[in-house]
Order: C-alpha cells, then sequence, then structure tokens
C-alpha cells in the first residue's frame, strides 16, 4: 500500500483533538472522539494486512503479533519506564501502588478491563490515573489477537468474499450491542473491545468494499464531508453525551468517508504540520496523558500552557529516538525469544507487578511524609460495623446500655464525628446510641438516586423510631451539602450519588424541598426530647493529608491548606441558614462546628503541624477532638 497521506492527516486530527480535550475540555468539549478516529484508522491499515495475506496465503500471524509488538510495546515501556522512576520520587505509596497496577495490566494489553471498574472515563477523580489512556491500546491489542485468528479459522469453510461478509456481520451486532451496553452502562461501555470493536470493523469494511470514486470532486466533496462530521463531533459533543452509543457514529462515519475517498492532496490534512504530527501521533498520544495527571495531581494553574508544547515535544523525540529503531521482525514462533520487545514487555511487567505487591514501596518516605499519610486511616474504630455497613436501619450502643446519654443518628460525617462526643462520657458507666449510614443522610420523605434508594426507606424507619424517644438528647450529624450541591471533592472515587432529589428540579425547589422536609422531622421529634443539628462541617476540594504529603516531597515543609469564611459560606451558608430556621422553628438546637474550625476568616486543615482530616470533609479521630467542647453543654445540661 502506498503512504497514505490523508490517513496521516486524520491521525494528526485525533491526536491533537485527543490532548486539546484532556488539557483544556472547555475549548474543544467532544475532543474524545479523537479515539474513535483512531479505531477506524487501525481496524482500516489491520484489515488491509489481514485480508491482503489471507487472499494470497502469505499471512503469518506470529509475523504479525511481532510487527505490532515492535511498534506499540517499545515506546509504552519507556513511558512507563519513567513513570516508575518519577513515582519513586514523587508519588505517595497508594498513588505508587496505584502506578504499578496499572503498569502490570497496561504491560498485558487488559488495562481496559481495569478502567472499566472505575468512575468512568469522565469522572474526574480518573485523573490521578496515570495510564487511563493506555485502555485504548489494550482494546487494540485485544482486536488485534482475535480478529486475525477468527479470520483465518474461518477460511478453512468460508470463500473470500464470504470472509468479507463475516466482517460486515460482527459490525453490525458489534454496533447494535454498543447502542445497547451503552443504554445500560456507558462507564462501562465506554472501555471494552465489544462496545467498540464496529468502530475498527468499519475501518475494515472501507477497506473490502473500497469506493470507486474516479472523479476528483467526488473525492474532494467525500474527504470534506468526513472532516466536517468530525471536527463537528469534536464541538457537538461532550462528557454527558451518552458514548460510545450510536452518537459515535458521526465521528466514525467521518472517519471511514476521509478513508474511502482516498484524497492525498488537500491541503487541510496534508501539509507540513499535520504531516509531521501524524507520524508522532502515537508517541504523543503515549506520553500527553501523563503530563495531564502531572499537572492534576501537583495542582498546577493554568497547565495547559506547558503541557500541550510538551506533549509534542516529548511526541516528537519519543518518535526519533524510539520509534524508529527498525527492529528485526521474526516469523515463526520458536524464535520469540529473538524479539526484543518481548524481553522489554516482560522487564515493564515485573517492575509493575513488584511494585503492586510491595503496596507502593512505603519505605521510600521519611517518618514525616508517613505519619501525614497515617492519617487517612485515623478513624473510628469503635462503630457498630454491622450499623455502619448495613443498607437497613439497625442501631447499636457505644458504652453502657443501662444508662444512655445522648443518640447520633446521621451519616458518615456523624461516624467521624461521634467520638468528640463519647469521649467526655466515661464509657463503662454511660452509653451512646449509634446509627450511621455512609452517604445516608436523615432526611424524610427525600428520593435517592438508584445508588442509595434504600436512604428513603431506612430514613422513614429511623423518624419512626425517633418520634418515640422522650428525654434523651438526640443529635443530628450529616453531609447536606454533597446531597444538594454535589462533590466537591476531585479526588474522591467512593461517593457514587449527588442528589436527594429528582436531578431534573432546580436548585431553589432542592433546597425548598429540604427546608419543608426537615421542619416536618425536626418539629415532631423535638416535641419529646432535646434536638441538636450539626451544621456544615467545612469541606476542601482535595484530600488533606495527601496534599500535605506531596508538598512535603516538593520540599514545602510549612504548607498547611486553608478555606477562607468565605469560600466555606458558598457552599454551605445557604443550608446553615435553613438548618438555623429549622431549629428556630422547632425549638431545636444548633451546634455550630465553623466557630471553631473557622476563625479570623478562615477554616483551618492542620492543628498543631498535623492534618484534622482524614481526607478532604471528614475530620480524623485526632481532628475531631477539636469540636468536644462542642458537646458539652448536651452530656452536662
Amino acid at each position: 500500500m502506498n503512504f497514505r497521506y490523508d490517513i496521516n492527516g486524520l491521525r494528526a486530527i485525533a491526536v491533537l483533538a485527543v490532548v486539546v480535550f484532556h488539557f483544556n475540555p472547555q475549548w474543544l468539549p467532544g475532543g474524545f472522539a479523537g479515539v474513535d478516529v483512531f479505531f477506524v484508522i487501525s481496524g482500516f491499515l489491520m484489515t488491509s494486512i489481514i485480508f491482503s495475506g489471507v487472499e494470497k496465503n502469505t499471512f503469518n500471524l506470529f509475523k504479525f503479533y511481532n510487527a505490532r509488538a515492535n511498534r506499540i510495546v517499545p515506546v509504552l515501556a519507556a513511558m512507563s519506564a519513567v513513570l516508575l522512576v518519577f513515582g519513586w520520587f514523587y508519588l505517595l505509596p497508594t498513588d505508587y501502588r496505584d502506578l504499578g497496577r496499572q503498569i502490570e495490566k497496561s504491560s498485558l494489553f487488559i488495562s481496559n478491563l481495569l478502567f472499566a471498574k472505575g468512575g468512568g472515563y469522565f469522572d474526574t477523580a480518573e485523573h490521578t490515573k496515570w495510564l487511563l489512556h493506555t485502555w485504548s491500546l489494550s482494546v487494540e491489542w485485544q482486536f488485534y489477537i482475535f480478529f486475525p485468528i477468527i479470520i483465518i479459522a474461518l477460511k478453512k469453510f468460508l470463500s473470500f468474499r464470504n470472509l468479507k461478509l463475516v466482517v460486515l456481520g460482527l459490525f453490525l451486532a458489534s454496533f447494535i450491542y454498543c447502542i445497547y451496553a451503552t443504554y445500560k452502562d456507558s462507564k462501562t461501555a465506554y472501555f471494552l473491545l465489544t462496545s467498540r470493536a464496529w468502530e475498527m470493523l468499519l475501518g475494515g469494511l472501507a477497506f473490502l468494499y473500497p469506493w470507486s470514486l474516479k472523479n476528483k470532486s467526488h473525492q474532494i466533496i467525500t474527504q470534506c464531508l468526513g472532516i466536517v462530521l468530525i471536527i463537528a463531533s469534536y464541538f457537538l459533543m461532550s462528557k454527558d453525551t451518552p458514548w460510545p452509543g450510536y452518537m459515535a457514529l458521526i465521528p466514525v462515519f467521518g472517519a471511514y468517508l476521509i478513508v474511502v475517498a482516498n484524497y492525498q492532496n488537500n491541503f487541510l490534512i496534508n501539509n507540513p504540520i499535520s504531516n509531521s504530527i501524524g507520524k508522532w501521533s502515537y508517541s504523543i498520544y503515549v506520553w500527553h496523558w501523563p503530563l495531564v495527571v502531572l499537572g492534576f495531581y501537583f495542582t498546577f494553574e493554568n497547565w495547559w500552557i506547558y503541557g500541550i508544547p510538551l506533549s509534542i515535544l516529548l511526541g516528537f523525540l519519543s518518535y526519533q529516538f524510539i520509534e524508529k529503531i527498525n527492529f528485526p521482525r521474526y516469523s515463526s514462533w520458536k524464535e520469540i525469544y529473538k524479539v526484543k520487545p518481548f524481553y522489554i514487555f516482560l522487564i515493564i511487567l515485573a517492575c509493575g507487578y513488584a511494585v503492586k505487591k510491595a503496596d507502593g514501596v512505603s519505605f521510600r518516605h521519611s517518618d514525616e511524609v508517613k505519619s501525614i499519610l497515617n492519617e487517612v486511616n485515623n478513624e473510628f474504630i469503635y462503630r457498630c460495623n454491622d450499623v455502619y455497613t448495613s443498607h437497613k436501619f439497625n442501631t447499636c450502643v457505644i458504652g453502657n446500655t443501662s444508662n444512655i446519654k445522648a443518640i447520633v443518628i446521621g451519616d458518615s460525617h456523624a461516624d467521624s464525628t461521634i467520638s468528640a462526643l463519647t469521649s467526655q462520657l466515661d464509657l463503662k458507666n454511660n452509653g451512646v446510641i449509634y446509627s450511621s449510614i455512609p452517604g445516608c443522610p436523615f432526611i424524610i420523605n427525600a428520593k435517592f438516586d438508584n445508588h442509595a434508594e434504600f436512604c428513603t426507606k431506612v430514613n422513614q424507619e429511623r423518624f419512626n423510631y425517633l418520634k418515640k424517644i422522650k428525654n434523651i438528647p438526640i443529635v443530628f450529624i450529616n453531609r447536606y451539602p454533597a446531597r444538594l450541591n454535589g462533590e466537591n471533592n476531585t479526588q474522591r472515587t467512593d461517593y457514587g450519588y449527588v442528589y436527594f432529589t429528582n436531578k431534573d428540579e432546580s436548585r431553589s425547589e432542592k433546597y425548598s424541598n429540604f427546608r419543608k422536609n426537615m421542619e416536618e422531622a425536626i418539629c415532631k421529634i423535638s416535641n419529646n426530647t432535646p434536638v441538636y443539628i450539626v451544621s456544615t462541617i467545612p469541606e476542601f476540594s482535595f484530600n488533606i493529608p495527601d496534599k500535605i504529603a506531596k508538598e512535603l516531597l516538593l520540599g514545602n515543609k510549612h504548607f498547611a491548606p486553608r478555606l477562607s469564611y468565605q469560600e466555606y459560606l458558598q457552599r454551605a451558608g445557604q443550608i446553615n441558614n435553613i438548618l438555623t430556621s429549622v431549629a428556630q422553628r422547632c425549638g431545636a438546637n444548633i451546634l455550630d462546628p465553623s466557630k471553631i474550625l473557622c476563625k479570623n476568616n478562615e477554616c483551618i486543615s492542620t492543628y498543631k503541624n498535623r492534618p484534622i482530616y482524614r481526607d478532604g470533609d471528614h475530620l480524623s479521630e485526632y481532628g475531631n477532638k477539636l469540636l468536644t467542647p462542642m458537646f458539652k453543654n448536651i452530656l452536662n445540661p
């Protein structure tokens, strides 16, 4: 096959879109579709190699795999090696362990299966995964493995013409499945070969059923239409578009039109810039995402200014010094020991596995860093786990069951704060009734999304239970902002749900219903017993111990994150006002943690040079003791 300048230019259009999207999605909200364009190109080229060989009875499966390894493995391995060295000095143990796992899976070309279990490609938390982008390489490799085997196996029974029909059938089956899978679970469908194969198979059909466009004007029109479809998809699609459902047909069909047009002289995609970017595209793609994560990991401001040029520069250097290495190709499985990329693969695989098994090699860091990171696990250890982990309403008693001093109801914020209250009691003689479920704040008559539908029933049972309580103080500790305003911690991966109520409700409707439901519950409960409502605990948008430890690794020994009181009010002010109003209306009491944690117009994250949070919003066992005075009057009225 002659060199296809149009396909090379198409690579440039694809990789630049992906790079821009990852560094600044506001500029190109659908730039992720560049990966779909790559799939079409790969399908076309691989099908041409396979079917040309099969038709002439010269196709060699081992040689095919060898050629793919020669091209893909060296750059991927070099990038992985650089990350391993970088991570040794600058990554925290948990992050280094995760990097090792990702390198292991990407070396085996199954990283797409790993990432399919995460929060989804567009989840902000995925920006901490250094090799997230290797999911597409894994999908391509899986296609390279299975597609030629299927064709070779069927060749014994089918004519060449019927083999082409098989490819058409596989394309239709995968496309239909893709629409179904995206509708059922787009986060998982995004990463899987079964829902992506049709894109590569359509590229294959471009080779198997070529268009005969002898008229130059028809070629130009077809190619330009393809360019328009691809560019349009970059601007019309976004992370909110279910992907890769039927909408993916727009950029995929656009790439197909460019391939079948086979026109080489369009300056839009055949020019010195696109020719160079196209040649470097694979290396640019491999190196750009770690740069994206680097900026996110260390929260560099305006990182795209440096990240985009660096991606292209690294792509150029990688192409010149790695991709252009001419590794020999072999034709027999007996010669596998001669294949150098095979040894590169084994070394990187072993390194990734070792880092993973060594749990991030924590001995690399100083005792000071380890001490800070230990705060992540500094949580309440005396909770009743069968209550905390249940999706049903249960209670248990911390301390003496015969002399109950208080009842604590809430979600994970109740769990992370309760020992500030119990620490004031002699638990041999006194007890506290406890009922908290993570992600399930107390509010009646509220609709929870699919992830937490059980909360609606749990809260009604809580309400029925609390109405019967007499003369025992009840303390409500809940994280309401996450439900009403959404998650603000970009590093949280365990908070899968956002809203109390229907997402179609306006913000004002959400707050109005919140006020109404809280008032109904609190007024009825407070008729018989004292009620205390803890207003919002200050929330940071990142993991405090991780952030401090990272700064320490960079040499900043006195870093202590601060949250301005104004920022606190922007997120929690309206909710706190509602809680205060409800308390006044119902004769309840407000306990305000911001009076302790926020002074001089700033909310603290450390106390005596030690983090008081175990993530971005949960107080640690060390930190929650600062709130002990807040509960004093409850236990000693």
